[in-house]
C-alpha cells in the first residue's frame, strides 16, 4: 500500500511539473500584454502593471492598416478548412485500408508510415520547387494545398477505424442494397465522427502553427499566417521597440483560436483517443 501510495504521489507531482511547464509561457504572455512598453521592461514578468491591454488590442489593430486581422483570416482559412478538408481526406484513407483488400495494399501503407518518419521541414524545398513549375508561388494554393495531406493522419484513422466500424455493419448496409461510397457516407462516416474530430484536431494545430513552409512558399504581407506575420513585426523589435507589445499581444491573440477548438471539441477528442483501447 505504501508503494503505491507513493508511486501515485510520484506521478503526480511529475504531471504537476509538466502542467506548471506548460502553463508558464502563456501565464508570462498574459501578463505582459496587459503591460505598456515601459512597464514590459521594469516589472517583473508574473506581476500585473498599469492595465494597458486596451491600448495593445488598438495598436495591434491599427498597424499596417489591419493587416493582422488579415493574417488571422488567413490563418483560419488555411488551419480550418485544411483541417476540415484533410481530416476528411484521412479519414477515408484510413477506412479505406482498414476494411479494404487489395494487392500491395500493406507495401502502400508502409510508404505512408515512411511519410510519419520525414519532418516537414525536409519537404518544404521539395514543394516549393513543384510549386514552382506550375506556378503557385506565392499564392493561397501553395500552403493550403500541402496542408491537405498528413500522413500520421492516415495512419491514426485506420487505427481509429478498426475500433468504431464492425465489419458486419458494413455487410448489413451492402445486403441492403448500399454502394461503397453510400456505405461509407451514410455508415461508417458516422460512426468515425470521434475520429474525425480528433484528426481534426491534430490537423488544425498543426496548420495554424505552420511557419517553415508559408516562410518559403509566400512573400506577399496579405497571404501571411499568423505565425509568419508575427515573426515578420519579430525582425523589426531591434530597430523599433515598441515592435515588442505588438507581437506580444498578437500571439497572445493568436492563441485564442486553439483554446476555443479544444474545449468545444474536447468530448469527440478524448473518445477517439480511447477508442480500441478496451476490447
Amino acid at each position: 500500500m505504501t508503494s503505491r501510495l507513493m508511486s501515485r504521489g510520484a506521478v503526480n507531482v511529475l504531471l504537476l511539473i509538466a502542467t506548471v511547464y506548460m502553463l508558464l509561457p502563456l501565464t508570462w504572455l498574459l501578463f505582459a500584454a496587459t503591460k505598456s512598453l515601459p512597464d514590459l521592461y521594469a516589472t517583473p514578468g508574473f506581476a500585473f502593471a498599469d492595465l494597458n491591454l486596451g491600448a495593445n488590442l488598438s495598436a495591434v489593430a491599427e498597424e499596417g492598416d489591419g493587416v493582422f486581422f488579415r493574417w488571422y483570416l488567413n490563418s483560419l482559412l488555411y488551419a480550418g478548412l485544411g483541417a476540415a478538408l484533410g481530416g476528411l481526406i484521412s479519414v477515408a484513407c484510413g477506412y479505406a485500408f482498414d476494411k479494404y483488400d487489395w494487392r500491395g495494399k500493406e507495401k502502400l501503407f508502409g510508404v505512408v508510415l515512411l511519410g510519419v518518419l520525414v519532418p516537414t521541414t525536409a519537404t518544404a524545398v521539395p514543394l516549393y520547387l513543384l510549386a514552382s513549375k506550375i506556378d503557385l508561388v506565392n499564392t493561397f494554393w501553395a500552403v493550403f494545398i500541402p496542408s491537405l495531406v498528413h500522413p500520421f493522419s492516415v495512419y491514426l484513422a485506420r487505427v481509429l477505424s478498426s475500433g468504431y466500424v464492425p465489419g458486419e455493419v458494413l455487410e448489413a448496409a451492402r445486403s441492403d442494397g448500399a454502394g461503397e461510397v453510400r456505405t461509407f457516407a451514410s455508415v461508417a462516416l458516422p460512426m468515425l465522427t470521434p475520429a474525425y474530430v480528433t484528426i481534426f484536431l491534430f490537423q488544425f494545430t498543426g496548420i495554424w502553427n505552420n511557419f517553415f513552409l508559408p516562410l518559403v512558399m509566400l512573400s506577399d504581407q496579405r497571404l501571411f499566417p499568423l505565425s509568419l506575420g508575427l515573426y515578420s513585426w519579430n525582425t523589426q523589435v531591434t530597430a523599433f521597440p515598441e515592435y515588442s507589445t505588438l507581437v506580444i499581444t498578437g500571439s497572445l491573440l493568436s492563441v485564442v483560436p486553439l483554446l476555443l477548438v479544444f474545449v468545444l471539441l474536447q468530448r469527440f477528442w478524448r473518445a477517439g483517443m480511447t477508442a480500441g483501447s478496451v476490447k
